[in-house]
């Protein structure tokens, strides 16, 4: 089957929600034009509850409610529905003392494939609320949630599919569920990734490269679209694969819009995060002294030897300031004569840079170096950025930290490699550097692929992303540029051309079998005075000066990553992740967008702002990445860093610090995370990383691509067999609750009907 772009056009839309979405996202940049930078974690939470006229109304609707004939209808319906969840659920579960003396076991599902334990699943004490429905508010505005949250969760799985990213298992068994299917593991859509190569085996191998295709490329509104041939060119029919436009997705995106304002939807996802958390709480008190004594049971096997990945880390940064000091002391110890830079159209060498900025490598401490980021530059991005400068000196930053330079990046790879040695010495740890591709010129692409194979910096503990900073603003100014479509081809064009005819590009084939994926960073709290829509510019008529906003920025990323991904996959080749910068800071309109078009996101620090997207991406299990060292640094202090509020509800996150283990000791000590807490991170670290499914197979377990107890080895995570079962019934309870209401509404709509 042809796997197309299902398009939608504005007629098919209700006019009240795109209105309602057209004024969030217009709120939004005029919240970003006027605030306090650093009022951003100062507001209340955005939702209704705690306001004395809010429940004011609650209770007036409940009173109205207990007088409808329609209320009662529906919840009798929902009563009916969950008492068969109940007796299925006895049903299925052979009745035993133990089990007669525990029953609390969530009520889950009938028709989805989690509604049964598995047999493996441990004994623990579980926490469950019993009744006619446990939503907190009102029958009718449970299932105006209910609905919209599916619809979202509808929306997430058809972008993810469509990209070959990862959508839980479990979610889509329910959604199927909601759609009375059956869900099937042969329909499951996973992310292609190239094996590390065997031992023995050369990375860098341009054997075997799949032949050239005959295939015609054009790019038509900063999308690439494949043409079989020249005379499919001309006559406008491009090859069956899926074409994103911009008005489907802007349509799209209005929907999620207009539900993170719904009251309704606020008010029952509110309810359910706190939920959540005291659940979890209570959870931890019952039950953590079994899963240490789980832990206690594994033999070697401890939080220091079980894999972890550092998913967020730029190459320019993976080395210690003390690495970086002591590098640059022996290169000038070593090589003070040899030429490593051309300025103002002379060559000087190393000694003759230093004396030009009036230093001594041996007069340098860490502290003059000045590279860790630190009071100075708390919402100061500017200075963020600087400190990728040593000394402050742009000349030094060129030389060591470059790939593109006069001594072709030797420097920098060679500090790489020694990171990378570090990596492979410690076994347990991996990192997924980003390096940079601007889309100023269409070579950076083949410099990369060369400066990658030339220096044989590849490494069985480091898979590489490719990060896209969001800055056509600067080269338009610079001329270099005519237009965001010339940005957009300069960055995917080659990748399509090295698919489609890898034997003229075979060092890019190669090196694009060690990237697993794209990010896209710069400043999120830049403000963008134009709003995306349907009616936003096509790319090759953006021509100002001013920066595509967030959104148009993310969309066209995405839009070309799946083209190119679907492409890939039918030549046999890897495919690539999204995985952009979202939430640290700017509109929460950021999120949005990433949670239609991303794999999974860095920092989603922003979240604490919206309960609709934050139970969102809770029920999504979109991993999250992040940061608090990072941040603390530049736009969250350590101590009010959402990560182990996110963690306790359920929320998909990994750790990706600027040093691993100390960002790890450091959360630990803090947040008195448990030893369990701290090995759930970092099989999640694994779980959502580029590792292969080989790899993955060998680090986290053979099955774990199931979800819960079975797809958890503890012999080889460390973490307990009772909290992967109590995170995977906790998310099975919260998705029946959504299938139920709209099996409800059905239901009632079928009584109305007779």
């Amino acid at each position: 089957m042809p796997r197309q772009f299902p398009k939608i056009t504005l007629s098919e839309v209700d006019e009240e929600t795109r209105l309602l979405a057209e004024k969030v996202y217009a709120s939004a940049l005029k919240e970003e034009d006027t605030k306090d930078a650093l009022s951003m974690f100062t507001v209340p939470e955005d939702c209704p509850i705690g306001l004395h006229q809010a429940k004011e109304r609650e209770l007036l609707k409940e009173l109205a409610e207990q007088h409808s004939e329609e209320s009662a209808k529906r919840k009798k319906s929902f009563k009916m529905i969950r008492s068969q969840s109940a007796s299925l659920q006895v049903l299925q579960i052979p009745v035993t003392a133990e089990w007669a003396r525990s029953v609390v076991t969530p009520f889950l599902s009938p028709s989805s494939t989690c509604s049964s334990l598995p047999e493996n699943c441990p004994e623990y004490q579980r926490v469950t609320i019993s009744g006619d429905y446990c939503a907190g508010i009102t029958v009718e505005d449970y299932e105006q949630a209910a609905k919209t949250l599916m619809k979202a969760l509808f929306i997430r799985e058809k972008y993810s599919r469509l990209a070959y990213h990862r959508f839980p298992r479990t979610v889509a068994q329910f959604l199927r569920s909601a759609e009375n299917q059956t869900w099937k593991e042969e329909d499951e859509v996973l992310p292609d990734v190239c094996p590390c190569p065997r031992e023995g085996e050369d990375p860098y191998s341009i054997e075997n490269i799949p032949d050239n295709l005959s295939y015609e490329l054009q790019t038509k509104d900063g999308i690439v679209y494949v043409y079989e041939n020249a005379e499919a060119l001309s006559q406008n029919r491009p090859r069956s694969l899926p074409y994103p436009d911009l008005e489907t997705f802007a349509i799209d995106l209005s929907h999620v819009l207009a539900m993170i304002v719904d009251g309704p939807t606020k008010t029952y996802c509110h309810r359910r995060l706190n939920f959540l958390g005291s659940k979890f709480y209570l959870h931890e008190m019952l039950n953590e002294m079994a899963e240490l004594k789980e832990l206690k049971g594994v033999p070697h096997r401890d939080f220091y030897n079980v894999r972890k990945v550092d998913t967020h880390i730029h190459a320019a940064a993976c080395m210690s300031q003390k690495h970086l000091l002591n590098f640059i002391q022996t290169t000038y110890k070593t090589e003070a004569d040899r030429v490593v830079l051309e300025k103002g159209g002379r060559k000087l060498t190393l000694r003759e840079v230093f004396e030009h900025l009036n230093m001594d490598p041996y007069d340098l401490t860490v502290d003059s170096l000045d590279v860790h980021a630190g009071r100075q530059t708390f919402h100061r991005f500017d200075k963020f950025n600087s400190k990728y400068n040593p000394v402050g000196a742009s000349e030094l930053r060129e030389i060591y930290l470059k790939t593109d330079n006069l001594i072709d990046g030797e420097y920098f790879a060679r500090i790489i490699k020694e990171v990378s040695h570090d990596l492979e010495e410690s076994k347990y740890q991996h990192a997924e550097p980003r390096l940079s591709i601007y889309g100023r010129s269409a070579d950076e692409w083949d410099s990369l692929s060369k400066w990658f194979i030339q220096h044989k910096v590849h490494s069985t503990n480091m898979q590489w992303i490719i990060q896209v900073p969001r800055i056509y603003d600067i080269f338009k100014s610079k001329k270099l540029i005519t237009n965001f479509a010339k940005m957009l081809e300069n960055i995917f064009l080659p990748l399509f051309e090295a698919t489609v005819n890898p034997q003229k590009h075979k060092e890019l084939h190669v090196f694009l079998k060690y990237v697993t994926g794209f990010d896209s960073v710069d400043d999120e709290s830049k403000h963008s005075d134009h709003m995306f829509s349907y009616k936003s510019p096509k790319p090759e008529q953006w021509t100002a000066d001013e920066n595509p906003p967030y959104s148009y920025y993310l969309f066209h990323m995405y839009a070309n990553i799946m083209v190119l991904n679907n492409l890939r996959k039918e030549r046999g080749l890897s495919t690539f992740q999204f995985r952009p910068h979202c939430g640290e800071a700017g509109s929460i309109t950021h999120l949005v967008s990433a949670f239609l078009t991303a794999d999974n996101i860095a920092h989603g620090l922003n979240l604490k702002k919206s309960p609709v997207l934050q139970y969102l991406y809770y029920l999504a299990q979109v991993p999250i990445a992040m940061s608090p060292l990072s941040n603390n640094s530049l736009f969250l202090e350590y101590s009010k860093n959402p990560l182990r509020e996110f963690l306790h509800k359920g929320l998909c996150l990994k750790s990706a610090p600027e040093a691993l283990m100390e960002e790890y000791a450091i959360a630990a000590q803090l947040w008195k995370l448990s030893t369990c807490d701290v090995c759930e991170i970092a099989r999640n670290s694994v779980l959502q990383s580029g590792l292969s499914h080989q790899e993955k197979k060998h680090f986290i377990g053979a099955n774990y691509l199931k979800d819960g107890p079975e797809g958890n080895d503890i012999r080889r995570t460390n973490v307990a067999q009772i909290r992967m079962a109590y995170r995977h019934e906790t998310l099975c309870n919260e998705l029946s609750f959504l299938v139920d209401a709209v099996k409800t509404e059905a239901a009632i709509g079928l009584i109305n009907t007779y």
